[in-house]
């Protein structure tokens, strides 16, 4: 959290308390400075211009069987409920409940044969394409906290990866995403929670904010030289976009989506309360401040949206929540498209796994981690196509199973970032590649 206190307190010279400078360090965002961005567009052999990444997770693991894939051929209880629909690319169908993405699918890829899933029940490997089991000290980082790490802010009141999801502690396995050993000064800035209240000054004038700048920077340089364990880093990485935050409207004004046109916030669809019920958030006003935040500069957006678990009344969740889905990520895509921004923007949605091919006996379906689906648009892609095939009984990938370090390897491409020459480094100062590119490459179907 940061705090900014106007009477005057015992401690340093500003009046400023020990605790009080360690608060302004809580700020949950990432920072470079500016030799590492020219260091990291080096080594991608390029220079960015402003792409980005959102990343829309859906906590639980969706059916793949009922969305991208419906087996009509398959026995009733595993077929299911729903009825196949023509997209309007020629040969591609999807579920009868998502009229919206059917119309635009030449925008769209359909991935049906998502594999390597270690069947566990968070976002860790939809964050950083990795296995949780036996990671280097510190922990992976994942996507938002590598591209804060290799590019830093492209503006400095903006932080470049931002996490929506609200706090959730019933579905810990929906978090927005962790820096892992690049440390916390790459964690995700979360606006949903503590972060809301850090964006207001609370009385206190700009001259007198400078003037504790200018004092901070001051402060404690022989602890920041001697640190080994990256927080001091952090604390300067905080402070410094603290501070921005405070002396700009730039990231309040993108978090506001009644700054829209209502036509538009109706075309995307509004949050209510109640679409926030049953553990875990529906907020279709998320996927339009998404967008408003990559215009504004941020590089990587993540958020949660719905809850997935459906292991029992599959069928009457899906009624509820693909037509919410077929709405905000439609919005979203045509929303991008009109803007210009599409071709520089990547979408990605997907969940940690699938369901099981048998609907139970509470007309659900179960943890299936053999397969899974995911849906990507925009980043310069080849789109329209669906790629991979399961077998008869969506039990498995038959045709062109995709891993998760493939999508993310593709991200990473339209990034412009060469995942077989760029490394970050772990705790232990080892060069770490971003991705196991002896083993994954870009997809050649979309780059």
């Amino acid at each position: 959290m940061l705090t900014i206190l106007g009477p005057k307190l015992r401690g340093f010279c500003d009046g400023l308390s020990r605790r009080a400078f360690l608060q302004i360090g809580g700020l949950a965002m990432g920072g470079a400075t500016l030799p590492q961005i020219l260091r990291a567009e080096q080594a991608s052999g390029q220079r960015l211009g402003h792409k980005g990444i959102i990343m829309i997770f859906l906590p639980g693991g969706p059916p793949h069987q009922d969305m991208w894939d419906i087996k009509t051929d398959a026995p009733r209880e595993i077929r299911g409920e729903f009825s196949p629909i023509q997209t309007n690319v020629p040969g591609v169908e999807i579920c009868e409940l998502f009229p919206r993405l059917a119309k635009i699918a030449d925008k769209l890829v359909f991935i049906r044969t998502i594999v390597g899933s270690t069947g566990s029940h968070y976002a860790f490997q939809c964050l950083t394409g990795r296995d949780h089991r036996n990671q280097p000290l510190g922990g992976w980082p994942s996507l938002g906290s590598v591209l804060s790490k290799l590019y830093g802010p492209v503006h400095p009141a903006v932080p470049p990866f931002v996490g929506l999801s609200p706090p959730m502690g019933h579905m810990p396995w929906a978090d927005a995403g962790q820096p892992g050993f690049l440390g916390v000064a790459h964690a995700p800035f979360k606006p949903h929670g503590e972060g809301r209240g850090d964006m207001v000054l609370n009385g206190i004038t700009l001259d007198r904010l400078n003037d504790r700048k200018r004092v901070l920077r001051a402060l404690d340089r022989f602890r920041r030289e001697a640190d080994s364990s990256g927080m001091m880093e952090g604390l300067d990485a905080f402070t410094e976009q603290a501070f921005g935050i405070l002396t700009s409207s730039r990231l309040a004004e993108a978090l506001d989506v009644e700054k829209e046109d209502p036509k538009l916030r109706d075309r995307y669809g509004r949050g209510t309360p109640k679409n926030q019920a049953d553990g875990g958030p529906k907020l279709l006003d998320n996927f339009l401040v998404a967008r408003r935040l990559i215009e504004a500069g941020v590089r990587c957006v993540t958020l949660a949206f719905s809850r997935w678990d459906w292991h029992g009344n599959n069928f009457g969740r899906a009624r509820e929540d693909f037509p919410m889905l077929d709405q905000g990520v439609s919005a979203l895509v045509e929303d991008l498209d009109r803007r210009g921004m599409l071709d520089d923007v990547t979408v990605v949605v997907w969940g940690e796994f699938g369901r099981t091919p048998k609907i139970n006996k509470n007309a659900g379906r179960d943890h299936w981690p053999q397969v899974s689906c995911a849906l990507l648009a925009g980043g310069g892609m080849r789109t329209g196509q669906a790629i991979g095939q399961t077998n008869r009984l969506g039990e498995y990938a038959q045709e062109r199973p995709v891993h998760f370090q493939e999508v993310f390897a593709t991200m990473y491409k339209n990034l412009g970032i060469d995942i077989n020459r760029v490394t970050v480094r772990d705790l232990q100062g080892r060069p770490q590649y971003l991705v196991d590119a002896s083993k994954y490459q870009p997809m050649p179907e979309l780059v």
